[in-house]
């Protein structure tokens, strides 16, 4: 199947849009399938391949990984054999202007760490918070599109981008799924104080464009119904139980982050007002507690300030990561708009309890009273009380951080990748049953 996915965020973007798009490309390259990536440019990007240097083109009429136009359908059709756009194809824009991605004075190409050709749009970063870019318009979506052959549209985190891509698929007839990520109505309230009805009227008319709306969590999920979104399915998101693992515990790196033999609180993510990082204030204040910060954003240094003697150490990613989880005595994670929540989802992996608001992906997550704690969104007390008690009780922190181990063993990447496929496959045949 050749899917091309959608996303507004890709590595070396790191949040969980740019994640989970990375999983979803790596476990439909593993499956056989053709992925093509379509994201918004990073800055400094480069044009190098993975391989051996030579730039990503579709394949030839005479690949033999390309069906012949007569027994490849085009996706909608109502049964009418597929067949190239040509140049007089209104739906095709003119070849001069916008070359195949990967074409000669093109700087598409493999990506590094990428299981598949990355088409990068031009963007610009976001004002006052330069890590998240956003897509300027561009030809290149639609060329990609029909370059890439695409029988189904994956649109990651749908908003700038996605809502071109859904138009795109739209006018070529594909089918589309929009995987649900962000909870962009939550951000406008916390930036703008409003805004909050714009968003979901945006979100809905991508949504309601797409065949099926893939959402992460319960709390999701009842988000989109009640705000008009129909057809929405649950999709929950794996973790790399390998990776993440309570073996990892390092006692020499919590010797240096806790020389006085402290409990390490820690929190991992983005540092931005959305996820409430000062929460943890009162824990900093907690005799024996050492807190422990990881991550980087806008509100970095203002967090600083505001979390005395709280350690600071930046973003960290792969193995680098996964031994500061292992390593950590509980997980604190304070933001409330999070439709999912993987670094819940890690530190559970990890072996470690975990202390949440009661609200968005959490609540499916953690278990209360077994694999962790959970506190009313935006109450610093609580969030003290919560770490508080789990620190005077560490035979209960350490049964919560095993029930949780235990939790997650089964929400691999591969099996949650295996779960997509039989939605994609589901919107397929929908389409199919109406074309007939």
């Amino acid at each position: 199947m050749r899917v091309v996915i959608v996303t507004e965020s890709f590595p070396p973007d790191v949040n969980g849009v740019a994640h989970c798009t990375m999983q979803t490309a790596r476990h439909l390259a593993a499956r056989g399938h053709e992925p093509l990536v379509i994201a918004p440019a990073t800055a400094g990007a480069t044009a190098t391949s993975r391989s051996s240097g030579t730039p990503w083109r579709p394949p030839a009429a005479s690949d033999p990984a390309r069906p012949s136009a007569a027994s490849a359908p085009y996706p909608g059709a109502s049964g009418i054999p597929w067949e190239p756009p040509t140049g007089s194809d209104p739906a095709r824009p003119p070849a001069s202007s916008t070359p195949y991605p990967g074409a000669p004075g093109t700087p598409d190409v493999f990506e590094s760490a990428a299981p598949c050709p990355v088409v990068r749009v031009p963007s610009l970063p976001l004002p006052g918070y330069s890590q998240v870019r956003v897509a300027l318009p561009s030809r290149r979506l639609m060329a990609a599109l029909i370059a890439h052959r695409a029988e189904l549209v994956h649109l990651a985190g749908p908003f700038v981008l996605g809502a071109r891509g859904m138009a795109a698929a739209a006018r070529l007839g594909l089918p589309a799924v929009a995987v649900y990520q962000t909870d962009l109505a939550g951000y406008a309230r916390t930036y703008l104080g409003a805004g909050e009805n714009t968003a979901w009227r945006r979100m809905r008319a991508v949504h309601s464009a797409a065949d099926r709306t893939l959402a992460p969590s319960t709390a999701a999920v009842r988000d989109l119904t009640e705000h008009g979104v129909e057809r929405v399915r649950l999709w929950p998101r794996g973790v790399d139980t390998v990776r993440f693992r309570p073996g990892l515990r390092d006692e020499a790196l919590r010797h240096r982050l806790a020389p006085g033999g402290e409990k390490i609180i820690g929190y991992v993510g983005r540092l931005a007002a959305e996820k409430h990082v000062e929460l943890l204030a009162g824990a900093c204040g907690l005799p024996g507690v050492r807190v422990v910060v990881v991550g980087d954003g806008p509100s970095g240094a203002s967090l600083r300030a505001a979390l005395p003697g709280a350690v600071f150490l930046g973003r960290r990613t792969g193995e680098d990561l996964a031994r500061l989880f292992a390593s950590l005595d509980m997980f604190v994670h304070t933001g409330p708009y999070e439709t999912f929540c993987q670094t819940v989802q890690e530190a559970m992996a990890s072996g470690v309890p975990v202390i949440a608001p009661a609200a968005g992906g959490p609540l499916d997550l953690v278990d209360h009273g077994r694999t962790g704690l959970l506190v009313p969104p935006h109450d610093a007390d609580a969030v003290r009380a919560a770490v508080g008690a789990l620190v005077a009780d560490p035979a209960r922190a350490a049964a919560y951080g095993r029930a949780g181990r235990t939790m997650v063993e089964g929400r691999t990447w591969e099996a949650v990748g295996d779960q997509l496929l039989d939605h994609y496959d589901e919107v397929l045949r929908g389409r199919t049953a109406v074309a007939a």
